[in-house]
Protein backbone atom coordinates (compact mmCIF):
# COMPACT_ATOMS: atom_id res chain seq x y z
CA UNK A 1 0.00 0.00 0.00
CA UNK A 2 1.40 3.49 -0.83
CA UNK A 3 2.79 5.50 2.06
CA UNK A 4 0.54 8.27 3.35
CA UNK A 5 2.11 11.57 2.40
CA UNK A 6 0.99 15.07 3.16
CA UNK A 7 0.80 17.95 0.74
CA UNK A 8 2.50 21.30 0.82
CA UNK A 9 0.74 23.57 -1.65
CA UNK A 10 1.79 27.05 -2.75
CA UNK A 11 -0.52 29.67 -4.24
CA UNK A 12 1.81 31.57 -6.56
CA UNK A 13 0.45 35.10 -6.71
CA UNK A 14 1.60 38.64 -6.00
CA UNK A 15 1.32 40.37 -2.64
CA UNK A 16 -1.36 42.63 -4.12
CA UNK A 17 -3.65 39.84 -5.33
CA UNK A 18 -6.23 40.38 -2.61
CA UNK A 19 -9.82 39.51 -3.53
CA UNK A 20 -12.46 42.21 -3.26
CA UNK A 21 -10.13 45.16 -2.64
CA UNK A 22 -10.07 48.34 -4.74
CA UNK A 23 -8.11 51.54 -4.31
CA UNK A 24 -4.40 51.19 -4.90
CA UNK A 25 -4.80 47.40 -5.20
CA UNK A 26 -7.54 47.58 -7.84
CA UNK A 27 -7.11 45.22 -10.78
CA UNK A 28 -6.42 48.02 -13.24
CA UNK A 29 -3.41 49.09 -11.16
CA UNK A 30 -1.71 45.69 -10.85
CA UNK A 31 0.79 46.32 -13.62
CA UNK A 32 1.91 49.55 -11.91
CA UNK A 33 2.69 47.93 -8.55
CA UNK A 34 6.14 46.57 -7.63
CA UNK A 35 6.40 42.86 -8.31
CA UNK A 36 7.75 40.58 -5.59
CA UNK A 37 6.67 37.18 -6.92
CA UNK A 38 10.02 36.09 -8.42
CA UNK A 39 12.24 36.62 -5.35
CA UNK A 40 9.62 35.34 -2.91
CA UNK A 41 8.96 32.20 -4.96
CA UNK A 42 12.72 31.64 -5.01
CA UNK A 43 12.62 31.81 -1.20
CA UNK A 44 9.96 29.09 -1.15
CA UNK A 45 12.00 26.93 -3.53
CA UNK A 46 15.12 27.35 -1.40
CA UNK A 47 13.19 26.35 1.73
CA UNK A 48 11.82 23.24 0.05
CA UNK A 49 15.25 22.27 -1.21
CA UNK A 50 16.67 22.55 2.33
CA UNK A 51 13.86 20.38 3.66
CA UNK A 52 13.91 17.94 0.71
CA UNK A 53 10.22 18.51 0.09
CA UNK A 54 8.36 18.44 -3.20
CA UNK A 55 5.14 20.42 -3.49
CA UNK A 56 2.24 21.41 -5.69
CA UNK A 57 2.35 25.03 -6.88
CA UNK A 58 -0.99 26.53 -7.92
CA UNK A 59 0.26 29.23 -10.29
CA UNK A 60 -1.88 32.18 -11.30
CA UNK A 61 -2.07 32.56 -15.08
CA UNK A 62 -1.58 36.33 -14.73
CA UNK A 63 1.77 35.60 -13.06
CA UNK A 64 2.79 32.98 -15.63
CA UNK A 65 2.22 35.47 -18.44
CA UNK A 66 4.45 38.11 -16.86
CA UNK A 67 7.00 35.90 -15.10
CA UNK A 68 7.44 32.65 -17.06
CA UNK A 69 10.79 32.11 -15.32
CA UNK A 70 8.85 31.44 -12.12
CA UNK A 71 7.16 28.48 -13.79
CA UNK A 72 10.46 27.29 -15.24
CA UNK A 73 12.15 27.33 -11.81
CA UNK A 74 9.29 25.48 -10.15
CA UNK A 75 9.41 22.73 -12.76
CA UNK A 76 13.21 22.53 -12.73
CA UNK A 77 13.10 21.90 -8.97
CA UNK A 78 10.82 18.89 -9.45
CA UNK A 79 7.52 20.34 -8.28
CA UNK A 80 4.04 20.13 -9.78
CA UNK A 81 2.52 23.14 -11.52
CA UNK A 82 -1.26 23.31 -11.17
CA UNK A 83 -3.72 26.10 -11.97
CA UNK A 84 -4.86 28.95 -9.73
CA UNK A 85 -7.01 30.41 -12.51
CA UNK A 86 -5.99 33.45 -14.49
CA UNK A 87 -7.51 36.64 -13.10
CA UNK A 88 -7.60 35.90 -9.33
CA UNK A 89 -11.32 36.44 -9.00
CA UNK A 90 -13.64 34.43 -6.80
CA UNK A 91 -15.43 31.66 -8.70
CA UNK A 92 -18.87 32.68 -7.44
CA UNK A 93 -18.38 36.18 -8.85
CA UNK A 94 -18.21 34.69 -12.36
CA UNK A 95 -20.78 32.88 -14.45
CA UNK A 96 -20.19 29.60 -16.25
CA UNK A 97 -19.00 31.26 -19.44
CA UNK A 98 -16.56 33.61 -17.70
CA UNK A 99 -15.24 30.88 -15.39
CA UNK A 100 -14.67 28.52 -18.32
CA UNK A 101 -12.80 31.23 -20.20
CA UNK A 102 -10.67 31.93 -17.12
CA UNK A 103 -9.76 28.24 -16.70
CA UNK A 104 -8.84 27.96 -20.38
CA UNK A 105 -6.78 31.15 -20.35
CA UNK A 106 -4.89 29.98 -17.27
CA UNK A 107 -4.10 26.65 -18.92
CA UNK A 108 -2.81 28.42 -22.03
CA UNK A 109 -0.61 30.72 -19.90
CA UNK A 110 0.92 27.83 -17.95
CA UNK A 111 1.56 25.82 -21.10
CA UNK A 112 3.15 28.84 -22.80
CA UNK A 113 5.49 29.12 -19.80
CA UNK A 114 6.57 25.51 -20.27
CA UNK A 115 4.28 23.60 -17.90
CA UNK A 116 2.38 20.54 -19.07
CA UNK A 117 -1.39 20.92 -19.06
CA UNK A 118 -2.42 21.25 -15.39
CA UNK A 119 -4.59 18.52 -13.90
CA UNK A 120 -5.11 20.34 -10.59
CA UNK A 121 -6.97 23.55 -9.78
CA UNK A 122 -7.48 25.87 -6.82
CA UNK A 123 -9.91 28.77 -7.00
CA UNK A 124 -8.86 32.08 -5.42
CA UNK A 125 -10.01 32.38 -1.80
CA UNK A 126 -11.36 28.80 -1.74
CA UNK A 127 -14.36 30.15 -3.61
CA UNK A 128 -16.00 26.98 -4.85
CA UNK A 129 -18.81 26.51 -2.36
CA UNK A 130 -22.61 26.25 -2.33
CA UNK A 131 -22.75 29.42 -4.44
CA UNK A 132 -20.62 27.94 -7.22
CA UNK A 133 -20.80 24.14 -7.23
CA UNK A 134 -21.43 24.39 -10.99
CA UNK A 135 -17.71 25.25 -11.27
CA UNK A 136 -16.82 21.62 -10.49
CA UNK A 137 -18.66 20.51 -13.64
CA UNK A 138 -16.65 23.04 -15.65
CA UNK A 139 -13.36 21.81 -14.19
CA UNK A 140 -14.01 18.18 -15.13
CA UNK A 141 -15.15 19.23 -18.59
CA UNK A 142 -11.90 21.21 -19.02
CA UNK A 143 -9.69 18.25 -18.12
CA UNK A 144 -9.05 19.04 -14.44
CA UNK A 145 -8.74 15.83 -12.45
CA UNK A 146 -8.45 17.13 -8.89
CA UNK A 147 -9.57 20.31 -7.19
CA UNK A 148 -8.50 22.05 -3.98
CA UNK A 149 -11.05 24.87 -3.72
CA UNK A 150 -13.55 23.72 -1.08
CA UNK A 151 -12.71 24.39 2.55
CA UNK A 152 -14.47 23.19 5.73
CA UNK A 153 -14.49 26.72 7.14
CA UNK A 154 -17.40 29.04 7.87
CA UNK A 155 -17.80 32.17 5.72
CA UNK A 156 -15.69 31.01 2.78
CA UNK A 157 -16.82 27.38 2.76
CA UNK A 158 -18.86 25.09 5.00
CA UNK A 159 -17.75 23.42 8.28
CA UNK A 160 -19.66 20.31 7.18
CA UNK A 161 -17.51 19.76 4.08
CA UNK A 162 -15.29 16.64 4.37
CA UNK A 163 -11.91 17.29 5.96
CA UNK A 164 -10.02 14.59 4.05
CA UNK A 165 -9.45 14.06 0.32
CA UNK A 166 -12.56 12.57 -1.28
CA UNK A 167 -14.18 12.03 -4.65
CA UNK A 168 -17.08 14.29 -5.59
CA UNK A 169 -19.50 13.28 -8.31
CA UNK A 170 -20.33 15.93 -10.90
CA UNK A 171 -22.54 15.93 -13.97
CA UNK A 172 -19.34 15.49 -16.02
CA UNK A 173 -17.86 12.66 -13.94
CA UNK A 174 -15.90 12.23 -10.69
CA UNK A 175 -13.43 14.80 -9.37
CA UNK A 176 -10.95 14.32 -6.52
CA UNK A 177 -11.34 17.10 -3.93
CA UNK A 178 -8.35 17.92 -1.67
CA UNK A 179 -9.34 20.26 1.21
CA UNK A 180 -6.92 22.17 3.43
CA UNK A 181 -6.23 21.01 6.98
CA UNK A 182 -8.29 22.76 9.62
CA UNK A 183 -8.07 22.87 13.39
CA UNK A 184 -10.78 23.41 15.97
CA UNK A 185 -10.73 26.10 18.64
CA UNK A 186 -13.49 27.66 20.74
CA UNK A 187 -16.00 25.42 18.99
CA UNK A 188 -15.06 26.63 15.50
CA UNK A 189 -12.84 25.39 12.70
CA UNK A 190 -9.88 27.59 11.84
CA UNK A 191 -7.29 27.40 9.02
CA UNK A 192 -4.56 25.47 10.79
CA UNK A 193 -3.19 24.34 7.43
CA UNK A 194 -2.28 27.83 6.20
CA UNK A 195 -2.80 31.56 6.41
CA UNK A 196 -3.03 33.22 9.80
CA UNK A 197 -3.94 29.90 11.46
CA UNK A 198 -0.68 28.23 10.45
CA UNK A 199 1.37 31.35 11.15
CA UNK A 200 0.05 31.67 14.70
CA UNK A 201 0.40 27.98 15.60
CA UNK A 202 3.33 26.29 17.26
CA UNK A 203 4.97 23.69 15.01
CA UNK A 204 4.25 21.00 17.61
CA UNK A 205 0.52 21.78 17.37
CA UNK A 206 0.57 21.55 13.58
CA UNK A 207 2.54 18.31 13.60
CA UNK A 208 0.14 16.72 16.12
CA UNK A 209 -2.77 17.51 13.83
CA UNK A 210 -0.92 16.13 10.80
CA UNK A 211 -0.15 12.96 12.75
CA UNK A 212 -3.83 12.60 13.68
CA UNK A 213 -4.73 12.73 9.98
CA UNK A 214 -2.04 10.22 9.11
CA UNK A 215 -3.14 7.79 11.83
CA UNK A 216 -6.53 7.74 10.11
CA UNK A 217 -4.79 6.98 6.82
CA UNK A 218 -5.41 10.51 5.50
CA UNK A 219 -2.93 13.04 4.12
CA UNK A 220 -3.03 16.58 5.50
CA UNK A 221 -2.83 19.58 3.17
CA UNK A 222 -0.92 22.77 4.04
CA UNK A 223 -0.90 25.93 1.96
CA UNK A 224 1.15 29.10 1.81
CA UNK A 225 1.81 32.12 -0.42
CA UNK A 226 5.26 33.30 -1.47
CA UNK A 227 4.52 36.79 -0.12
CA UNK A 228 4.28 35.31 3.38
CA UNK A 229 8.03 34.62 3.27
CA UNK A 230 8.95 38.16 2.19
CA UNK A 231 11.37 39.62 4.78
CA UNK A 232 10.17 43.14 3.96
CA UNK A 233 6.61 42.86 2.60
CA UNK A 234 4.93 45.96 1.19
CA UNK A 235 2.41 47.39 3.65
CA UNK A 236 -0.88 48.86 2.47
CA UNK A 237 -4.09 49.89 4.18
CA UNK A 238 -6.62 47.04 4.19
CA UNK A 239 -9.96 46.45 5.91
CA UNK A 240 -9.45 45.10 9.43
CA UNK A 241 -10.22 41.44 8.67
CA UNK A 242 -7.99 41.41 5.60
CA UNK A 243 -5.23 43.27 7.40
CA UNK A 244 -5.23 40.57 10.08
CA UNK A 245 -5.22 37.63 7.64
CA UNK A 246 -2.58 39.26 5.43
CA UNK A 247 -0.06 40.51 8.01
CA UNK A 248 -0.65 38.65 11.28
CA UNK A 249 2.50 37.02 12.67
CA UNK A 250 4.65 37.04 9.58
CA UNK A 251 7.71 37.50 11.76
CA UNK A 252 9.52 34.20 12.29
CA UNK A 253 7.20 32.33 9.97
CA UNK A 254 9.95 30.78 7.85
CA UNK A 255 11.54 29.14 10.88
CA UNK A 256 8.24 27.76 12.17
CA UNK A 257 7.33 26.48 8.73
CA UNK A 258 10.71 24.80 8.31
CA UNK A 259 10.19 22.99 11.62
CA UNK A 260 6.87 21.62 10.32
CA UNK A 261 8.30 20.59 6.95
CA UNK A 262 11.12 18.68 8.63
CA UNK A 263 8.70 16.96 11.00
CA UNK A 264 6.40 15.23 8.51
CA UNK A 265 6.54 13.71 5.03
CA UNK A 266 5.25 15.78 2.11
CA UNK A 267 4.78 15.15 -1.59
CA UNK A 268 3.02 16.37 -4.73
CA UNK A 269 -0.73 15.91 -4.97
CA UNK A 270 -0.61 14.48 -8.49
CA UNK A 271 1.86 11.72 -7.68
CA UNK A 272 0.09 10.68 -4.48
CA UNK A 273 -3.27 10.60 -6.23
CA UNK A 274 -1.87 8.53 -9.10
CA UNK A 275 -0.28 6.04 -6.70
CA UNK A 276 -3.52 5.76 -4.74
CA UNK A 277 -5.38 5.42 -8.06
CA UNK A 278 -7.75 8.18 -7.06
CA UNK A 279 -7.53 10.31 -10.19
CA UNK A 280 -10.36 10.15 -12.68
CA UNK A 281 -9.65 10.17 -16.39
CA UNK A 282 -10.60 13.34 -18.27
CA UNK A 283 -13.63 11.50 -19.66
CA UNK A 284 -14.82 10.81 -16.14
CA UNK A 285 -13.81 7.15 -15.95
CA UNK A 286 -11.79 5.77 -13.09
CA UNK A 287 -8.26 4.66 -13.96
CA UNK A 288 -7.90 0.87 -13.97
Amino acid sequence: MPTVRNFLTVDVEEWFHVCGVGGMLARERWDTLPSRVEPTTDMVLALLERCRVTATFFVLGWVADRHPRVVERILAAGHEVASHGWRHQRAYELDTVAFTADVRRARASLEAAGAPGPIGFRAPEWSINERSLWALDVLVREGIRYDSSMTPLRLIGDPDYPRAPHVRETSEGPLLEVPPMVGRRFGQHYPLGGGWGLRMSRPATVLRQIDAHNRRGEPATLFLHPWELDPDPPRVALPAALRFSHYFRLSGYVGRLEHVLRGAEFGRIDRWAAEERRLATPAGRRES
